[in-house]
């Protein structure tokens, strides 16, 4: 029966799949053993409301080794270069007419690579700001694990009403797709990283032929660390030092974020998407229409012992964003509206749209 079935989904989300739940594990301040030189490269497209305070945060890290920031400006219209200010650390980048088969993000970073000499590079995304202690912290866990790769999900903006219901959801789809602890596994080759900040070893992106090697990926930061892990271990967690400081007051913005990469992450392929709705609709759709469509028997039971389930594997991520646990009861209606953005993805593209961001068309580049 679908709805045993549903149970089962559950039983092993809940017991087997690396406590992707657990919204852990999170960097504790730390300064690094060694500390060795740091380029942080800054890619730039027509983001004036928030580079400012983004590259202000960035040059006052409280780090004990030598380190710049290099703001590549990706021909930015809006003065975004301008409302980077100066500063003896910072150096701005004008950046060249992108080649055929890159994608924007991924061809800004290789100029700000070319142009950078030190041994560990941060990618950090030019809507997030960091504490003093962020750099600092970052390669001291590089430095103390051995690591080829350290990243960070950092804390997205969660204040408006469609905020709290979907920006933590999407923290907690991701460490479902991508559970934390088998990211963090050498044994695992389940791989990923959160873009907004990627702590590299040169030598660690050298082996894997450079960014040249993902230029055609949409979902970077993955493909990234796919590539990476095959040559040493990464680590991936929740950051308390950084956060986004992009709103996205209206749940619109929200399903234009999910619908610009999501058919993408399917790898632009109808049958995947279909058999992913499939999955989908087993453990999100089945056991609601148990609990509220057949009565009060015992699949009524086990649908409202699902949703409780579900609903606690969730209170983790909303105590992690101070949203009342409350809000765990809408999950279904919230992975709905996931799965529609999904579809809406995949419209996009076969209706030849596809994958757009920052006044830039992305249809048919894959990752």
């Amino acid at each position: 029966m679908i709805l045993l079935l549903s149970f089962a989904i559950w039983l092993y989300l809940a017991f087997f799949h690396g406590r992707f739940w657990d919204s852990a594990p999170e960097l504790a301040p730390a300064l690094p053993m060694e500390a060795p030189d740091v380029d942080v490269i800054i890619p730039a497209r027509d983001e004036v409301e928030t580079i400012g305070a983004v590259i202000a945060s960035l040059v006052a890290q409280d780090y004990p080794g030598q380190f710049r920031v290099i703001l590549v400006d990706d021909n930015s219209t809006d003065g975004t270069a301008e409302a980077a200010g100066t500063h003896e650390r910072l150096t701005i980048l004008t950046g060249r007419e992108k080649p055929s088969g890159w994608s924007g993000k991924l061809w800004a970073l290789s100029q700000g690579v070319a142009a950078s000499t030190a041994p560990v590079i941060l990618f950090a995304d030019a809507d997030i700001t960091h504490e003093p202690r962020h750099l600092a912290t970052l390669v001291a866990k590089l430095e103390a694990g051995k690591l080829q790769m350290a990243s960070e999900m950092v804390r997205l903006n969660c204040t408006s009403l469609a905020e709290k219901f979907l920006i933590p959801a999407f923290i907690y789809f991701f460490q479902m797709l991508y559970p934390f602890g088998r990211v963090n596994d050498a044994s695992s080759r389940v791989a990923a990283a959160a873009g907004g900040t990627v702590l590299i070893r040169r030598a660690a992106l050298e082996r894997i032929g450079g960014l040249e090697a993902i230029k055609g990926a949409l979902i970077d930061d993955v493909s990234l660390a796919r590539e990476v892990k095959k040559t040493g271990p990464v680590y991936l967690g929740h950051s308390g030092l950084a956060t986004s400081i992009r709103p996205y007051p209206k749940a619109k913005d929200i399903w234009d974020m999910i619908a610009r990469t999501a058919f993408t992450q399917l790898r632009y392929s109808a049958l995947i998407l279909t058999c992913t709705i499939i999955g989908l609709a087993l453990v999100w759709l089945v056991f609601p229409w148990a609990a509220l469509c057949t009565g009060f028997g015992w699949q009524a039971a086990l649908g409202i012992a699902i949703w409780a389930i579900a609903a606690m594997t969730y209170f983790p991520t909303l105590d992690r964003y101070k949203v009342p646990r409350a809000y765990a009861i809408a999950l279904p209606a919230i992975a709905l509206f996931y799965m529609a953005a999904t579809i809406g993805s995949a419209v996009n593209y076969w209706r030849g749209t596809g994958a757009k961001w920052k006044s830039r068309a992305y249809a048919g580049e894959q990752s």
